[in-house]
């Protein structure tokens, strides 16, 4: 028997998909273009706002025939044991190959923002968390894990990550974002990528493009950015996720930009993503979101324009479910509506990946790699890691008069709605908190630690007592009078406040969990101040998805502590920071706002966006950017890059210091390098990140960290639209945030101005040495 060309691994990858889609009908190729939703609630009470509306009837047993493109959330959708859902899927896969003519499986798919969202498996800290702790490295190899997990079960796919770079805090989705920078989104995110992939998962990088810069925060609103926040905020993590991570997917956004829907934008997800940076990958609809099209955008008529325009635009894959990319397209193109050759590109791509891992060998099996051995999604090693990454995040905001550590045996009253409640820890595209609401009979399935049993656990001689005092969003005080009372007889309060993770609108974080203002949920500003007027020190923590304003106690609190959903371990990461087990070393990815109006506000402002004379309104944060605090200090000596060079525009420059743990303690120091640029053809950003160092020190140790500059890190769109690198003064200035400036070493740059390409330098280069 001769194998068929496309069955033959010895043959490139392109010739076989070409082999395969020459013998394939217009039925099996649109088939290629779409999931489904095998999971998905149609009575109106699924994960999201439309879903019924959006979802299509459909014979299983007769659509598969024709073959099928994806699997939509197999194991994300309700609660199944692991080692039952892979061989269920394994069975879903045997009936798809069985059924069609050719015998290719579904590309089966799920969400991983923090962690496999599936019952049982590893909850860790959100992104917003890993931004806190600098370190790609640690965010890769859990990626890698999580990658790993993914794989055990028979996924290919992974929705991961988030790019959008914070440009309003009261956006709800802030807590799956990296933070309010490009440079340590894209660095962050590109960490990501690469664990992921490195097990063999297909990334896939939203939301493509623009996203978090809807108009009042509001989630799905509008974007109104300008050309130059576009190409300098909003593309460059994604551009460096691509080239350095690697992901061979991407998501478009739900969002239009000054009236072009991204899902229908070819200048944006052909031209640019493909054109100019050479992505050869698949990009997938963000869920509904060509039907959305029709009926949000209101940019097509009928389910069939929907799908020309998407397939035009360059969206090759319709998830979750099919709606537009069947009935509608293939109508269409009979008629003559749509060209053939468009389906014909989306199936090529979509076939090339199938290819690439392994889909169309003959030799694949849907057997996933466990067999039919126990799954154990939440490993020992797994909870090692987020317990890792969960204390690495952890931010000491404040710490005046050196409250914190706690004394072993001290009264301790723990206060607040966050202190005793498991989900605290959690984001909203934890298990469960997105899909366990809808199944309140199933038990979490993982051991999720509170605030209060982490540190009743962690200060075992402590007298700790406990009280709720109110709900995290509703209006009761009645809770006051115990929270006050238990507070009054204990040597120091802890108040446990902050968010409740949620889908559109069921909590005060998450999707569609937009914010009006700044202010603390719910009635907890209120606890807050009850419990500071007792006299006793209070040490507030916070467990949020977003900043919240906190200027109203600035100067009234003993400590400060932030924690954005630090995940399963995340309690006893807070409560060792708390009794001084764990050294604070978390640095803020976002601003700390000082009052609740004052918004939107990120810290990569131009002149106009910072304080003066022209406004009464002060938007200068409580807490910078890259601000965090610790138990030990440091000291930064023998700075090299004083008097001022000059370099070409092409040029590259070194900057070093040595950092010094002088305290009594092991620690970790965040050295950050920012650019300032006095003089440009455009307004820029008083001072953007450009490269940081995380430095692990124990005591009295030091390391010598040098900055590679590159003068590509200087560029810029001007004003027609370049990517340019000017001639003229800058400053770089190592710091310990961006309010926080050590020592600065001014640069020149000499020479013509330089238009950049996409082969410019992304990144700055860091090397550490010992120095001790």
């Amino acid at each position: 028997m001769t194998t068929a060309p496309w069955r033959d691994p010895a043959l490139p990858a392109a010739a076989r998909v070409d082999d395969l889609l020459a013998r394939m009908t217009l039925e099996e190729k649109a088939a290629q273009l779409y999931g489904v939703w095998v999971g998905a609630d149609t009575d109106g009470e699924g994960v999201a706002p439309l879903q019924s509306e959006m979802s299509t009837d459909y014979d299983w047993d007769e659509l598969i025939t024709h073959g099928l493109g994806q699997l939509t959330r197999p194991f994300g959708t309700a609660p199944v044991d692991p080692a039952v859902g892979a061989r269920a899927l394994a069975s879903a896969q045997r009936r798809i190959t069985a059924a069609g003519r050719f015998g290719i499986p579904a590309l089966a798919h799920e969400e991983c923002l923090a962690g496999f969202t599936t019952w049982r498996a590893t909850a860790y800290p959100v992104p917003l968390a890993w931004g806190a702790t600098f370190d790609p490295g640690l965010v890769e190899e859990m990626a890698g894990r999580i990658g790993r997990d993914l794989r055990s079960v028979g996924v290919h796919q992974g929705l991961a990550p988030v790019l959008d770079v914070v440009r309003d805090p009261r956006w709800g989705r802030v807590e799956e974002t990296i933070g309010e920078d490009p440079y340590l989104v894209g660095t962050i995110g590109a960490a990501y990528v690469r664990g992921l992939e490195s097990a063999g998962i297909v990334a896939t990088l939203k939301h493509f493009a623009g996203y978090a810069s809807s108009a009042g925060a509001r989630n799905l609103a509008p974007v109104r950015a300008g050309v130059r926040e576009f190409a300098d905020v909003t593309l460059p993590p994604f551009e460096l996720a691509l080239r350095e991570g690697g992901a061979r997917s991407v998501m478009a956004a739900y969002t239009e930009t000054d009236g072009v829907p991204a899902s229908a934008d070819p200048v944006l997800l052909t031209g640019l993503l493909r054109g100019e940076w050479g992505f050869e990958g698949t990009v997938v609809a963000d869920y509904f979101g060509i039907g959305f099209l029709e009926s949000l955008h209101r940019v097509a008529g009928t389910p069939a324009e929907a799908a020309h325009l998407a397939l035009a635009a360059g969206i090759d894959v319709e998830l979750p479910t099919l709606k537009c990319y069947g009935h509608p397209l293939l109508g269409a193109v009979r008629a003559g509506r749509v060209p053939e050759e468009l389906v014909d590109r989306a199936a090529r791509r979509v076939l090339l990946q199938k290819c690439e891992l392994g889909l169309l060998d003959e030799d694949w099996t849907p057997e996933p790699p466990a067999g039919t051995a126990p799954v154990d999604l939440d490993s020992p090693g797994n909870r090692a890691l987020a317990r890792r990454l969960a204390e690495e995040s952890v931010v000491l905001l404040d710490n005046p008069d050196g409250l914190l550590p706690l004394a072993p045996d001290t009264r301790v009253a723990v206060v607040g709605p966050r202190a005793a409640d498991a989900l605290a820890m959690l984001g909203c595209y934890s298990f469960p908190s997105h899909v366990l609401p809808r199944h309140p009979e199933v038990a979490a399935g993982i051991d999720i630690p509170t605030v209060l049993d982490a540190l009743r656990a962690e200060l075992p001689d402590a007298k700790v007592t406990f009280a709720e005092g109110c709900d995290t969003s509703g209006p009761d005080t009645a809770g006051f009078e115990e929270a006050v009372a238990r507070c009054a007889e204990a040597d120091v309060c802890v108040a446990v406040l902050g968010d409740r993770a949620g889908l559109f609108g069921r909590g005060t974080s998450g999707e569609g969990c937009d914010a009006s203002d700044l202010t603390l949920p719910g009635v907890q500003g209120e606890l807050l101040d009850a419990l500071v007027a007792t006299g006793v020190p209070v040490v507030l923590v916070l467990l949020t998805g977003r900043p919240y304003a906190l200027g109203r106690w600035h100067g009234r609190l003993g400590a400060v502590v932030q924690a954005f959903f630090p995940g399963e371990e995340g309690g006893p990461a807070v409560a060792g920071v708390l009794s001084g087990r764990v050294t604070p070393s978390g640095r803020l990815p976002v601003s700390i706002p000082r009052l609740p109006g004052g918004q939107p506000w990120t810290y990569l402002q131009p002149p106009l966006g910072l304080a003066g004379e022209v406004s009464n309104l002060d938007p200068t944060p409580l807490y910078a950017f890259g601000h965090g605090r610790s138990y030990t200090a440091f000291a930064w000596e023998d700075f090299t890059g004083g008097p001022a060079e000059v370099i070409g525009t092409d040029g590259s420059y070194d900057i070093s210091l040595t950092v010094r743990n002088t305290g009594d303690r092991a620690g970790a120091e965040v050295v950050q390098l920012y650019l300032h640029d006095p003089v440009a053809s455009v307004t820029r950003p008083d001072v953007r990140l450009i490269g940081y160092q995380r430095l692990d020190l124990a005591p009295g140790a030091a390391r010598r960290v040098t900055f590679r500059f590159h003068a590509d890190l200087s560029a810029f769109t001007d004003r027609s639209g370049r990517r340019v690198v000017e001639p003229g003064a800058l400053e770089l200035r190592l710091a310990a945030s961006s309010a926080d400036v050590r020592h600065t070493a001014h640069l020149t740059l000499a020479g013509p101005e330089r238009v950049l390409g996409p082969d410019r330098e992304l990144r700055c280069g860091t090397e550490v040495a010992r120095a001790d």
